[in-house]
């Protein structure tokens, strides 16, 4: 049996604590990240909304928002939505001028930077995955963040992906012009 989006959101309003993805007509329930992580997403979140807001560049979300993508057969204006992905990066970016208006719903495009942060009993490979295909649907840049290994790996369509380490810059000036933030500003601060 194929569930729709529809099916999910009933699924979601019966369980408002449970974060939730669509994938090829299967919900996935996804559980609470490590501490670290959502520190390293919200660290970044923070950083990208400094830049983008007084800008007014677009908008920055966190993993709770849901994107409902297109299929890989069709594009976004045809087949039907109940039967498309919806899915969460845990952080991601929008062009202003691709969502001029927020929306109370999920909204139907693909995020123009997709970002995934690896948690403690996540896989690489299956981040890497996801990453892919937002990029293969459209987006212009994806972020994989392994705080394990201290590392962020940079994809681009049609590019190798560019490993970056602890005293490199993040630069997107594709989507950010004259963003950067040394990536040691990503790691979360010890306290004495």
């Amino acid at each position: 049996m194929s569930l729709t989006i529809k099916d999910l959101e009933q699924l979601q309003s019966q369980n408002p604590d449970w974060q939730m993805e669509l994938v090829e007509g299967n919900i996935i329930v996804m559980g609470p990240c490590d501490y670290e992580s959502d520190e390293i997403g919200s660290r970044l979140l923070t950083f990208l909304n400094i830049w983008v807001m007084p800008r007014k560049l677009g908008r920055v979300t966190g993993s709770s928002a849901g994107f409902i993508l297109p299929s890989i057969e069709t594009d976004e204006t045809t087949g039907d939505p109940e039967k498309r992905n919806l899915r969460a990066p845990d952080v991601s970016f929008v062009r202003a001028e691709r969502l001029k208006k927020t929306q109370r719903d999920f909204v139907q495009l693909v995020p123009d930077l997709t970002v995934e942060v690896k948690s403690k009993s996540d896989r690489i490979k299956p981040l890497e995955e996801k990453i892919k295909l937002f990029l293969e649907l459209g987006s212009t840049v994806g972020i994989l963040i392994d705080p394990d290994k201290l590392l962020v790996t940079v994809y681009r369509p049609n590019q190798e992906p560019v490993i970056l380490r602890d005293n490199d810059k993040l630069v997107i000036p594709e989507l950010l012009p004259g963003w950067e933030l040394a990536l040691a500003e990503l790691w979360p601060p010890e306290f004495e």
